[in-house]
């Protein structure tokens, strides 16, 4: 990593590759350094109009995002000086001959980390109606090695499910990178995917927090033998000494505690042990996809469900979907009472896998309110179900809802 250097000299570099049209790709601004940008995110990127190529700007504050396009001139150049004017804490910029991330440290200092450009980005600025840019460049190294490309950095046939997945998680990890590279930087960035089976997300948030100038030391774990030494062969024909693999159980595995916590489709408690861990280790971030809810739709068939939603349980599909729901709800409401900021989202079509709801949570410390205990106790009597979650941390639990 290269040393620091003056904020000012930094922004400076930045400036000259943001106004050049035939050069830039695409850039992010985010975060935040000492105060609170106007806008949490802005977005900026050439796009080709029938009045010629503009900078287009889109702004980001939590509700919208707000899109204008300006002429390259004096009209650029006064947006881009009141973007890098504003406080933010981290700039990405991609452009043809290169990446740079710029993250600024507690001592206002600027550091930079530069890596070569994708091959999407080599190709040079996009359109605005052509097709999505991917959050993965199939050319990516380790998607061949695990099998999803091919030599000539093609999706195979068969893969592109996997592929689509792959994408998806990158897209759903990107909103949660500030606060992993908020954390402190003298240590590195440790990370831990439970249950991680052939690994194919496991590489790809390594490369991922990689590509963000982060030092990372990761970890998967699974059951199988056979599942560690394949992945522990591949990250070693990668060259990535940060990434380990581990054989164990989600709630035995010996592993450091992480600030980052993956556990992609463990099946039915087996997230809630994942969850359980990252809640005692206090870890920053965590996503997961939970697959399989049988425990609820256990206790959902010996209790008795509250009138009138008899109808919700009585047939065995209807129970299972509402089951899920249920489950998720109540992990979501439960992290939310251990002091975690928490989404419920899809995380990825589902023609390409039914388990597709994932989890992201932050934590934020903030204590549980009255309201929030309440609406739990209700939720949980209401139906006369103990999730999972709660029985892992009766102590935790018992001392949100006091």
């Amino acid at each position: 990593m290269p040393p620091p250097q003056p904020l000012p000299d930094a922004l400076a570099a930045l400036r000259t590759a943001l106004l050049d049209p035939d050069r830039l790709v695409r850039a992010i601004a985010s975060g935040r350094r000492g105060g609170t940008p106007t806008h949490r995110r802005a977005d900026l990127q050439p796009v080709d109009l029938a009045a010629g190529r503009l900078l287009q700007i889109v702004r980001y504050d939590e509700r919208q995002a707000f899109t204008a396009n300006h002429p390259y001139g004096p009209d650029a150049e006064a947006q881009v000086d009141v973007l890098l004017a504003e406080p933010y804490g981290h700039w990405r910029v991609e452009a043809v001959d290169g990446v740079v991330e710029l993250r600024v440290t507690k001592r206002g200092l600027a550091q930079v980390h530069r890596s070569a450009p994708s091959a999407a980005a080599a190709a040079g600025p996009r359109a605005h109606d052509r097709a999505k840019p991917r959050a993965v460049d199939p050319s990516e190294p380790y998607l061949h090695a695990v099998g999803i490309t091919d030599a000539d950095g093609q999706v195979k046939p068969r893969r592109e499910g996997k592929y689509a997945q792959v994408e998806a998680f990158v897209r759903a990890l990107e909103p949660v990178l500030d606060p992993l590279a908020d954390l402190d930087r003298a240590e590195p960035l440790t990370a831990v995917d439970l249950g991680c089976g052939n690994a194919y997300l496991t590489f790809a948030a390594y490369d991922r927090l990689r590509a963000r100038g982060l030092d990372v030391r990761m970890t998967g774990v699974d059951v199988k033998a056979q599942a560690r030494e394949r992945n522990t062969r591949i990250a070693a024909e990668l060259g990535w000494p940060g990434l380990a693999f581990a054989e164990g159980t989600i709630a035995g595995a010996d592993v450091p505690p992480a600030a980052l916590v993956l556990a992609l489709h463990a099946c039915d408690t087996a997230t809630d042990e994942a969850l359980a861990r990252a809640v005692r280790w206090g870890s920053r971030v965590v996503l997961a996809a939970p697959c399989c809810h049988h425990d609820v739709q256990r206790q959902l068939r010996a209790a008795a469900p509250p009138y009138p939603y008899g109808p919700l349980v009585r047939h065995g599909i209807l129970r299972e979907r509402f089951a899920d729901a249920l489950t998720d709800a109540l992990r979501a409401a439960l992290l939310r009472l251990l002091g975690y900021r928490v989404e419920v989202v899809e995380f990825v079509g589902s023609q390409h896998t039914p388990r597709n709801t994932l989890i992201r949570a932050v934590r934020t410390g903030a204590p549980a309110t009255a309201e929030q205990a309440a609406e739990y106790r209700d939720l949980r009597a209401a139906w006369g179900v103990v999730p999972a979650l709660e029985r892992m941390l009766p102590d935790e639990v018992a001392r949100a809802l006091a």
